[in-house]
């Protein structure tokens, strides 16, 4: 018998401070590409009190013109803070810019790959070596069979939770919710199987009118139920909801927020490896970003292949150079045939060059402000080109072909 454990994974709302910080940088980013399809974006947002701050680099057209200011106070204010009493409010918040234009020391590594400088590198005509990567490092890409979209449950549980969190406030089911939140959820596994909820955690910023006892049941009745599986909870789950008694402050006005803060929410709960790079506040040739979906992509088709039922993937860079330094594929002893033969068919199927990557997934067009919250993976209410399974059988087929020959 398989030795059985607890996993934890955390999400929050769209009104976390952090959050709101990289709703913010990633609508920045939005506004660019819709501009300027090639422009070079890197702004990170600093919210604290009544002041938010935005600072970074961009490399854009001439004429390309974005109201920073204008974007801070439309996005706070679609999230949901709009009141004074809520602390940060965004029709009288203070905001500073300080956005220059992106070093042209890396401007040039990344229009014009290492690839297309070195020793007759000119001859080269394919434009998928012409870009760079916009940073060195290394990114990770998970699946796993544990939910229908191929993604960890206690991470898929977590966002749920955080989106109905967020549903229920906006759509008036729960009038007393103000925006910030946060949700976990502890799963018991027996080896790789999740066989029960043990506890769940949400913690609802709330008016100061509304008694501990009512968030209790509303939240129990309204987003712990309607979200988590009946058959994955029992007489034993512990609920924890607002367990400090009280969660009135909240927001930039108890807590800094800053972009780039939630990379594991962003991603597998933990699940997963991560290399240690955020996505929001960055154009697609950021591979923080861009290969993370593609590494993501990579892994959900060995597991929609049924090659393994756990796989992870791994994609490092230099900066400035187009072709990866190396990739790898770790199964976790979970795949039906030799991991050797998985990464080849990959390499064969899927093209990991930043300028492949973004053409693949059409990755030019303002799509960020979408995944900035509730995570970048695994998303059932988004069509999201890096989470498609159009590979599989190919990927499977090749593979097949790999241990004929052998």
């Amino acid at each position: 018998m398989e030795r059985k454990h607890l996993f934890t994974s955390e999400a929050v709302t769209e009104g976390h401070p952090d959050k709101v910080a990289d709703a913010i940088s990633d609508a920045i980013v939005d506004a660019y590409l819709e501009q300027d399809p090639y422009a070079h974006v890197a702004v990170e947002t600093m919210m604290q009190g009544t002041l938010a701050i935005v600072s970074g680099e961009v490399a854009a057209q001439p004429g390309v013109s974005v109201p920073v200011d204008q974007i801070v106070r439309d996005t706070a204010r679609r999230i949901g803070y709009n009141r004074d009493e809520y602390g940060f409010n965004a029709d009288t918040c203070h905001v500073m810019v300080a956005i220059d234009r992106q070093s042209s020391d890396i401007k040039q590594g990344v229009d014009t790959a290492l690839e297309c400088r070195e020793p007759g590198g000119d001859e080269i005509t394919d434009v998928l070596e012409q870009t760079g990567a916009g940073d060195q490092g290394f990114m990770f890409g998970f699946a796993c069979d544990e939910t229908p979209v191929l993604m960890p449950f206690p991470a898929y549980m977590a966002n749920k939770l955080a989106r109905r969190l967020a549903q229920v406030r906006k759509d008036g089911t729960l009038t007393y919710l103000r925006p910030d939140g946060k949700t976990q959820v502890t799963v018991e596994y027996e080896g790789g199987t999740p066989l029960r909820v043990t506890a769940v955690v949400v913690s609802a910023q709330h008016d100061p009118d509304v008694t501990h006892e009512q968030i209790v049941r509303d939240m129990i009745e309204h987003v712990i139920r309607p979200v988590i599986p009946a058959a994955m909870l029992d007489a034993e789950t512990k609920y924890y909801i607002n367990p400090t008694g009280r969660f009135v402050i909240g927001g930039p006005a108890a807590d800094t927020g800053l972009t780039g803060r939630k990379i594991i929410v962003d991603t597998y709960g933990g699940m997963g490896r991560h290399g240690g790079g955020a996505f929001s506040g960055k154009d697609p040739t950021k591979v923080d970003r861009s290969a993370a979906m593609a590494a993501r992509y990579c892994a959900k088709n060995v597991v929609a292949s049924g090659l393994a039922t756990r796989c992870e993937v791994q994609v490092a860079y230099a900066i400035g150079v187009a072709c990866p330094l190396s990739v790898y594929v770790d199964t976790f002893g979970t795949s039906t045939v030799d991991e050797e033969m998985i990464e080849k068919a990959l390499a064969q199927l899927v093209d990991l060059r930043p300028e492949a990557i973004i053409r693949h997934f059409n990755l030019r067009r303002p799509i960020y402000s979408d995944i900035a919250c509730y995570g970048a993976f695994g998303r059932d209410d988004l069509d999201l080109s890096w989470e498609q399974t159009d590979i599989a059988d190919k990927l499977r087929s090749l593979v097949g072909q790999c241990q004929a020959v052998v």
